[in-house]
């Protein structure tokens, strides 16, 4: 038995797993626990998660967004010990849109939405410019 199939022990993450156990197809929701129990684990290790950890790489594409969503939700509570958390899609214009993991409050207000689409945009403007210096440079650019 792994150890986030435990029942609950009143941490926010165990209480949001134990919801998620019983409103999800079995096979989906081991699926999830297949995604999140290292960065859980390493979580609670207070170490970092394992580096091959991502939901946006090519195996995570395998994966129904409904799930790597969930996966996210599982993963912000446990860092937040809040239960409040939605993924929310925020439109970046030209260069497509991002989903993101909030607290309900910002998720429900525009002008903090629109904040973090300038914050996203700039920084990927700059991991450009960085990028382009590097290459220039002959250092890698896979940062």
């Amino acid at each position: 038995m792994n150890d986030y199939e435990l029942p609950p022990d009143g941490r926010p993450v165990d209480i949001y797993l134990g919801l998620l156990r019983s409103r999800m197809d079995t096979e989906d929701f081991l699926r999830l626990l297949d995604v999140v129990e290292p960065v859980l684990r390493a979580i609670d290790e207070r170490r970092l998660p394992p580096a091959e950890f991502a939901l946006d790489d090519d195996s995570a594409d395998q994966l129904p967004q409904e799930i790597r969503d969930e996966a996210a939700l599982v993963i912000a509570t446990a860092v937040t010990g809040r239960l409040d958390n939605e993924v929310v899609e925020i439109d970046l214009g030209d260069t497509g849109s991002v989903r993101v993991v909030t607290d309900s409050a910002t998720a429900s207000d525009p002008a903090r939405l629109d904040e973090i689409a300038a914050y996203i945009q700039g920084r990927r403007h700059d991991d450009e410019e960085l990028r382009g210096i590097a290459e220039v440079s002959g250092l890698p650019t896979d940062f």
